[in-house]
């Protein structure tokens, strides 16, 4: 089995390496080529992704190249975990927003919006590649905004899965307050990628009890510290939201923080700039421990579960990812792109069935789906007034005097990464 991970040279890689050589029985890798145009990355991530599967003697082949079209001749799968324009960019999405008053983020609200623009076109390039290379290939999605770029590939007809590790984090998380095994819990999770709730936590599988009530009445106020949410907001919905709403719910909060302290990018790339000088260390062989703060918890584990079940292995049956909206949340197109529980195949992911949502959840779950509508049509069609149009609908902008400002510094920050600017 053939597995591509396009973006090979990111730091992240020797999680997921760590996780194909520990799950070897769920998904049996025997050529893993990671392709990077960065070479000063991709060696020093190539040589610890051989010496982690030397030290768990497990067979697969480690090909490292910068050569796209030769990395996913013949794949099963390929994996995309690119950042276009890198941490560079990244700084520069998390920090102009605030200039407005609004939160400056990779993934959600202009800077997502940003990162949208850069990343689609290259994606689905990739991708048209990949079809001409390997028709059958799995395309799974890692790389963010996943719902606005998984739509884009289902859009353009690609067999392909978005992923995010935000829910099998709270499985664990819950797995651990409860004294469980993860495997045996079972969220009722919904929403948009960045945008979701875990409306039930249910034992044994999707018929399993439902243990929410219990786990909120007796860790509400330790699952509220993690989301650095006040008690008495979960008290009221009554469910877990995904911390990424904090920046819906705690919006002016979060922006005076950031405004006083350096930028996650900032963080990150001094982290990288560390970790890759380990990866070059020839005696490392493993992980190491700094990688946990780089982000990314449990993707390892996510990737190579989705993966195992699309190529008929023995993934989990159930996963939560993102696909199709198909008429899971009748509130929505059927062409939207969900982040919920599905049955995963071959034959790619079925939703689950969706109890109904409660109007206070399902009325932002409308509103962001809107803006992702509006941000792809930006992304694929280019434009001052689309991108305009599409920050007017972001629950997290909104108002007109600060999209125009926001359209200007968006275009301007970015214009080397945008063919029609």
């Amino acid at each position: 089995m053939k597995l591509t991970v396009v973006g090979g040279g990111s730091t992240y890689t020797p999680e997921l390496v760590d996780g194909f050589a520990r799950l070897r029985d769920t998904l049996p890798v025997t050529e893993l080529v990671l392709a990077d145009p960065a070479a000063d990355r991709l060696e020093p991530v190539g040589g610890l992704a051989r010496r982690i599967l030397a030290r768990q003697d497990h067979p697969a082949r480690v090909v490292t190249t910068g050569d796209l079209d030769a990395a996913v001749d013949g794949a099963d799968a390929v994996l995309l975990q690119l950042r276009v324009g890198g941490q560079a960019a990244r700084e520069q999405d998390e920090t102009w927003p605030l200039q407005c008053g609004c939160v400056g983020q990779e993934t959600t609200g202009a800077g997502g919006l940003a990162k949208a623009l850069r990343t689609v076109p290259v994606v689905l390039d990739i991708a048209e590649r990949v079809r001409r290379a390997s028709p059958d290939a799995w395309i799974i999605d890692f790389t963010n905004p996943v719902g606005i770029v998984t739509r884009a590939l289902l859009r353009a007809g690609h067999k392909a899965v978005g992923l995010c590790n935000v829910a099998i984090g709270l499985q664990r998380k819950f797995a651990g307050l409860l004294g469980v095994a993860p495997a045996d819990v079972h969220l009722d999770h919904v929403g948009l990628n960045h945008l979701t709730w875990e409306t039930g936590v249910r034992l044994g599988g999707p018929e399993g009890e439902d243990v929410l009530p219990r786990l909120l009445a007796g860790h509400g106020d330790t699952i509220a510290g993690d989301l650095r949410l006040p008690s008495p907001l979960l008290d009221l919905l009554g469910v877990v939201p995904s911390y990424y709403l904090r920046y819906y719910y705690a919006h002016d909060e979060v922006v005076r923080e950031l405004r006083t302290k350096p930028s996650r990018a900032a963080e990150v790339a001094a982290m990288e700039r560390e970790l890759l000088a380990m990866y070059a260390d020839p005696a490392l062989d493993e992980k190491p421990a700094l990688l946990a703060r780089r982000g990314g918890a449990y993707y390892s584990e996510a990737a190579v579960d989705l993966a195992a079940a699309l190529l008929g292995g023995t993934g989990s049956p159930y996963q939560v990812v993102n696909t199709l909206n198909g008429g899971t949340l009748p509130f929505l197109p059927d062409d939207a792109v969900i982040e919920v529980q599905a049955a995963v195949g071959p034959k790619g992911p079925t939703p689950l069935p969706v109890a109904p949502v409660d109007p206070l959840f399902a009325g932002l779950i409308a509103n962001v789906t809107a803006y992702e509508d509006l941000a792809l049509q930006a992304a694929l069609r280019g434009g001052r007034d689309r991108v305009l149009r599409a920050l007017l609908a972001h629950p997290l902008v909104g108002q007109y005097a600060c999209a125009e400002t926001l359209t200007d510094q968006l275009i301007a920050h970015n214009r080397e990464h945008l063919a029609w600017a």
